[in-house]
């Protein structure tokens, strides 16, 4: 099978052609793939504001202008990764806890295939039935967590499965490798120390935003990658993790939060890690009429694509 190149801006004008990610062929399924864009089109796991159900949608669509070669890194991952963007998840939109059990089916099907999933969010709730069909595939991994929230709630209002709570499920369910677990970017408001500390009582390594502020992330990412070594590792990226000045469409919003160069710095510094799948969650177009929150995160998905394994890089420096 040749290599799927996306759709040229000299072969279709930009705002045309097809709605795929990049403007990428579609597939039904993940087979013969190396790596599979999803979406999971999915708010009814928010507590705040809603609108990631129409996340992927709007990703796809600002992704149109992306181009195939990174200009910054060199890397030209069309040339070396068979892509197609499969589609939706069909998730059952009244059933929180049954649209969990229909993820992680979704992502057995696409592991099976031995492909990489690259998935557009929807809220963080899936990032859970993601990493339980991971766990199956590759044992416990370590895990990049880019975000405002730590997501470690035991329940919100009384239920264990919502957007607030999907690490401390992935971490009962013996999906993380805890020494090797960073979250990065924790900022705001809390009910107490230990919204951040029982990640960091569990052995994981929390950067709050502050931490981050008015200084570059490449040393931070050189720190994890020693860390994290040779070990299988998924990033998991939520789109509020940047400041509201940069991302304003999405649910829950945090003054105060990273730089969009920061964010680059953060997926570009993953290059050289066993990266075995990643996802960007909870843009909500709603709540940015430009469309310039979809279009970040539709980079930031790229970015993740041209670290990928078997993908070169320039040298850095």
């Amino acid at each position: 099978m040749p290599f799927n190149q996306p759709l040229g801006g000299n072969e279709m004008p930009r705002f045309g052609g097809p709605v795929t990610f990049m403007r990428l062929p579609s597939a039904a399924s993940a087979e013969g793939l190396d790596v599979a864009f999803t979406g999971i089109p999915m708010d009814i796991g928010t507590s705040n504001r809603p609108g990631t159900r129409l996340g992927p949608r709007q990703i796809r669509d600002e992704s149109r202008m992306l181009r195939p070669y990174n200009m910054a890194t060199g890397a030209a991952p069309f040339d070396h990764l068979q892509c197609a963007d499969i589609g939706d998840v069909a998730i059952n939109t009244f059933d929180l806890k049954k649209s969990v059990d229909i993820i992680t089916a979704a992502y057995d099907g696409i592991l099976s295939h031995g492909a990489i999933p690259l998935t557009m969010g929807g809220d963080h709730t899936l990032t859970w039935p993601i990493l339980r069909a991971i766990r199956k595939k590759h044992g416990p991994v370590a895990l990049i967590h880019v975000d405002a929230h730590a997501d470690i709630n035991d329940t919100m209002f009384g239920e264990k499965v919502a957007h607030g709570c999907p690490f401390r499920r992935a971490w009962e369910d013996g999906c993380l490798l805890n020494d090797k677990v960073f979250q990065i970017g924790l900022r705001g408001t809390g009910y107490g120390p230990d919204d951040f500390d029982w990640g960091r009582n569990n052995g994981w390594t929390v950067v709050q935003a502050e931490e981050c502020w008015h200084r570059s992330l490449a040393p931070l990412m050189a720190d994890i990658r020693a860390k994290i070594g040779d070990a299988p590792v998924y990033l998991s990226y939520d789109i509020d993790s940047l400041d509201p000045a940069f991302a304003p469409g999405t649910g829950t919003v945090e003054p105060g939060g990273l730089t969009i160069w920061q964010g680059l710095e953060i997926v570009r510094g993953c290059a050289g890690l066993n990266l075995i799948g990643g996802d960007l969650v909870e843009v909500s177009p709603p709540y940015d009429p430009s469309g310039n929150t979809a279009l970040i995160g539709a980079n930031l998905l790229y970015e993740m694509l041209c670290v990928l394994p078997g993908v070169p890089q320039r040298k850095r420096g």
